[in-house]
């Protein structure tokens, strides 16, 4: 992480799903995401793409990335989350298993270090 000038804490803003930008309440579906930056963090800037799982279980939804393709470049490995700075994204309802809705379509995501 070093390398990609990011350090755990460090923030930025993303559309949960490229397909659904803008979207709001936005209902999300457990597993795979695309997501994108639309604010810099470190090397990345707003536009690159973000890959990683999303669950639905409990009352949050927990997403984290894995993956950024910078906008001109190769795939390199991350680890971040997305969340409020006060918690989890709080799910608005589920309509059935694996579905979640959410208040908003973009979130604060941040480094961290590993996942627990």
């Amino acid at each position: 992480m070093r390398i990609l000038q990011l350090r755990p804490g460090d923030s930025s803003r993303a559309e949960i799903d490229a397909n659904q930008s803008r979207q709001e309440p936005l209902t999300v579906y457990e597993g795979p995401v695309e997501s994108f930056l639309t604010a810099e963090l470190g090397f990345f800037v707003a536009g690159t793409r973000l890959y990683g799982r999303i669950w639905t279980r409990g009352p949050n939804v927990v997403i984290r990335y894995y993956e950024a393709r910078p906008l001109e470049g190769e795939t390199v490995p991350i680890c971040a989350v997305a969340r409020l700075s006060y918690g989890g994204l709080r799910k608005q309802s589920s309509p059935s298993p694996g579905i979640a809705v959410l208040e908003f379509s973009n979130t604060p995501i941040y480094i961290v270090d590993s996942f627990r």
